[in-house]
């Protein structure tokens, strides 16, 4: 479903000097599996999923959605790809002044659906987030877990077959994260949905991933089978060790073992 080829991503700052957030990377992501991109702050983990909608430019490299490249499309032909490409953040990015129902709309203005359709697409959208009850409230009036709930109906308005999360429950108190978790847990099991996630919680992706990626400093150091984790870098036995529990003997990975 998604198919990286030694993909980079190269930073320019004020002062001139380059900064690589991600040194090229290859990463194949099949159909229909929930896939995690683990790290520390900083790591590239966010610069890789906004590299595969292209909501950030690559500095080199492919990026293939169930066969098309989209380096090179046009805008218009990059907006029609992304329909199938959800997104959902850690901050929600909900509209204000819009209700709920409204804001799930939002996406479906950008795609050009008539008011009706996108009404009637909007409220199947809720109802799949069990939301159905809140169309009318406004942001400020919902709870944190009940406004990702309506960022991923957003996200869902579309049908999109992938759906890409950046941080989506570290915002939020454990109690509701889990509630999120399984929400996405359903959505991939009911619509065969391919999901991405990021996460620097070794919790959040023993519980929904079924492989990972960890990245440390713009590239990967580990690749995970989550059924049975074998982790070979210093980062990835750290991650590990540390949903366990630390110890005296938990070695950090800036240090030497």
């Amino acid at each position: 479903m998604i198919e990286l080829n030694q993909v980079s991503k190269r930073f320019e700052t004020a002062s001139g000097k380059s900064i690589d957030a991600l040194l090229p990377t290859d990463l194949t992501i099949p159909s229909g599996q929930v896939f995690g991109l683990l790290g520390f702050s900083g790591a590239g983990k966010s610069t890789l999923l906004r590299l595969i909608n292209r909501l950030e430019e690559p500095s080199g490299g492919s990026v293939r959605i169930d066969g098309q490249e989209l380096v090179g499309l046009s805008d218009g032909a990059l907006r029609q790809a992304r329909q199938r490409v959800g997104m959902i953040f850690q901050q929600f990015n909900l509209l204000s002044h819009r209700s709920a129902l409204h804001n799930v709309e939002f996406s479906l203005e950008v795609a050009g659906v008539a008011r009706d359709e996108r009404r009637s697409l909007a409220r199947e959208a809720l109802a799949a987030v069990r939301l159905s009850d809140r169309e009318d409230a406004y942001p400020a009036q919902l709870s944190g877990g009940q406004r990702q709930r309506v960022a991923i109906a957003r996200a869902l308005a579309t049908s999109p077959t992938i759906l890409l999360c950046d941080e989506a429950t570290s915002a939020l108190d454990p109690h509701t994260a889990l509630s999120i978790l399984r929400l996405l847990q359903q959505l991939n099991r009911e619509r065969g949905m391919t999901i991405v996630i990021v996460t620097h919680d070794i919790k959040v992706a023993s519980y929904l991933c079924q492989h990972c990626v960890v990245l440390e400093r713009g590239r990967v150091v580990d690749r995970i089978d989550m059924a049975n984790p074998q982790p070979q870098s210093l980062l990835g036995k750290f991650f590990f060790e540390t949903a366990k529990g630390w110890t005296e003997q938990t070695v950090l990975p800036q240090e030497e073992p």
